[in-house]
């Protein structure tokens, strides 16, 4: 066994939600470090923007270097990383993905059902407006696998309810400035609107911000994705009712130890589910106080 390794861990852009996921990855090797006496690095590298072409390039960067495991968090359907992941792991290389789904067998991933978590947003979101208004949904990365069955299992929750029409909320592309301005154009364009869903972690931040400018707190419900620091106090100042998050520092976490397993030659399993909290005014204190 070796007893010196080094991990990376491949986000789709530099976000504090991918910090939280370093940080879950930094206390799996320290723990690994404690029980095995492995030394293991943990480098991050993030694309500057949520694009393919550079999160390719992140990609073949990382592998070229011989890590002993590379964990991928994809920005576009994994289809399209297949040849590089297929080349790296050619070259003695394991990758897994986190917070993605798995296309094919044989590639772990480290994630939740995200089309369940979409749809527990939606199901939050109805009863607080009565099951009938304006609801508008903003896309994160509209290519990411996560993010899109997010946004389609929101999409099929709102279709069963008929008093509901949904509204155009928006591409943030991951990025919290811009889910901002989305938001604050589409409160604009639509001041009767009742409802606000988003598919990553940067929506709430940026819709929530809108909301508060706009003077529409209370008015326009919101349900979030996600539960960093920032979503958290605006569930605790009231400005978003609640979120179905993700648990991003089991997914940094398990990812490392996935990738522990392979280095040692193990067979690791097809999925790790780490599972959805919902984050509410009752238990948001909880939350807070972990960070």
């Amino acid at each position: 066994m070796k007893k010196n390794l080094r991990f990376v861990i491949i986000s789709k852009v530099a976000h504090p939600w991918f910090d939280e996921v370093h940080k879950g990855a930094l206390l799996q090797a320290e723990l690994l470090k404690g029980q095995v006496g492995v030394d293991i690095i943990v480098d991050h590298a993030a694309p500057s923007s949520a694009d393919l072409t550079e999160q390719k390039s992140v990609l073949a960067k990382a592998a070229a270097a011989r890590p002993d495991g590379i964990a991928i968090d994809p920005v576009d359907a994994v289809s399209t990383m297949m040849q590089l992941i297929h080349e790296s792991r050619e070259r003695g290389v394991p990758i897994i993905l986190f917070d993605s789904p798995s296309p094919e067998p044989g590639l772990t991933s480290v994630g939740n059902d995200f089309a369940q978590q979409g749809g527990i947003a939606a199901e939050r979101l109805v009863p607080l407006i009565g099951a009938r208004g304006k609801v508008a949904i903003m896309q994160g990365v509209p290519t990411a696998p996560n993010h899109k069955a997010r946004y389609e299992a929101q999409i099929s929750v709102l279709r069963r309810y008929p008093d509901i029409s949904i509204v155009d909320g928006g591409i943030d592309n991951d990025d919290i400035q811009t889910a901002q301005q989305q938001a604050a154009a589409v409160l604009a364009s639509t001041p009767d609107l009742r409802g606000y869903l988003c598919c990553d972690a940067s929506g709430p931040i940026g819709i929530a911000a809108a909301i508060k400018h706009a003077g529409k707190v209370g008015t326009v419900k919101v349900v979030g994705i996600d539960g960093i620091r920032p979503i958290l106090e605006a569930i605790k100042d009231g400005i978003i009712d609640s979120s179905s998050s993700t648990i991003p520092r089991m997914q940094g976490s398990m990812s490392i130890l996935m990738l522990w397993q392979a280095s040692l030659g193990a067979r690791i399993p097809q999925t790790i589910d780490t599972g959805i909290d919902v984050i509410t005014m009752d238990n948001v204190d909880s939350f807070l106080a972990a960070l």
